[in-house]
């Protein structure tokens, strides 16, 4: 299967949500640093970002992303490595519903793009 050709939802072993590939700008937030980044993936259980500077926050953290099509959600780093961030939505909050508004209203089908 060529990149060209992969499938736009993915679920790997583990995930609680499917993930659907995206490009939705944004900003995260830890600690007084602000990074611009894209975020790549998005499941009603979490977001990969890629981030447009190295980003201080390891797992564990608490950060907030801002982002004009998805509104302000707050989760928990799960992983950060080669500037790409892995967060996951507190389970108390209401970006399940934010996600889901952004699918219903605003999301189009985007195909993987080669990058780096």
């Amino acid at each position: 299967m060529s990149v060209n050709t992969l499938p736009l939802k993915t679920t790997l072993k583990g995930r609680r949500a499917t993930r659907e590939r995206t490009r939705i700008y944004g900003t995260v937030k830890f600690l007084g640093q602000s990074v611009q980044g894209r975020v790549v993936d998005l499941s009603a259980s979490g977001l990969a970002l890629d981030l447009s500077a190295p980003f201080a926050a390891g797992s564990g953290s608490k950060v907030a992303i801002e982002s004009e099509e998805l509104g302000a959600l707050e989760g928990i780093v799960k992983w950060n490595r080669s500037g790409r961030l892995g967060i996951e939505f507190h389970a108390n909050s209401n970006a399940s519903a934010q996600v889901s508004s952004y699918f219903r209203f605003f999301h189009k089908a985007v195909k993987p793009v080669l990058s780096r």
